[in-house]
């Protein structure tokens, strides 16, 4: 592959194909619901961050699916609209967030807070 062709394709990466926060390794329950179909699928967080997450799940939604994300871990609960942005079949799926409550952003901001104190 030459110069060219490698910078082409960076080129023509899409502003939603990359992310803009760090995400950390973390682990919390998570439950999902499609917003147009009503299916329901859970999984595990593989990663977060203060943009998105990465779901563990065998059942996947489409890319671009609209979604309501609970996230439990411990006592502490964040839920947030988000949006299916990559899918893995039979592994999961990227979530951007895109709505959280006030409440819901101050659990999720503390979870990435302690998670860049403990690198």
């Amino acid at each position: 592959m030459d110069d060219r062709t490698s910078k082409g394709d960076a080129r023509g990466l899409s502003v939603r194909d990359r992310r803009y926060s760090i995400r950390y390794p973390f682990a919390a329950d998570a439950e999902l619901l499609d917003l147009e179909s009503g299916a329901k699928a859970v999984g595990v967080t593989s990663d977060i961050s203060m943009g998105g997450t990465f779901i563990c799940t065998s059942k996947p939604f489409a890319s671009n699916a609209r979604v309501r994300l609970t996230m439990t871990r411990k006592d502490q609960k964040v839920e947030a609209l988000g949006v299916v942005r990559i899918v893995k079949p039979r592994i999961g799926m990227g979530i951007e967030f895109i709505d959280l409550e006030s409440r819901h952003l101050e659990v999720l901001r503390r979870w990435v807070e302690q998670l860049t104190k403990s690198r």
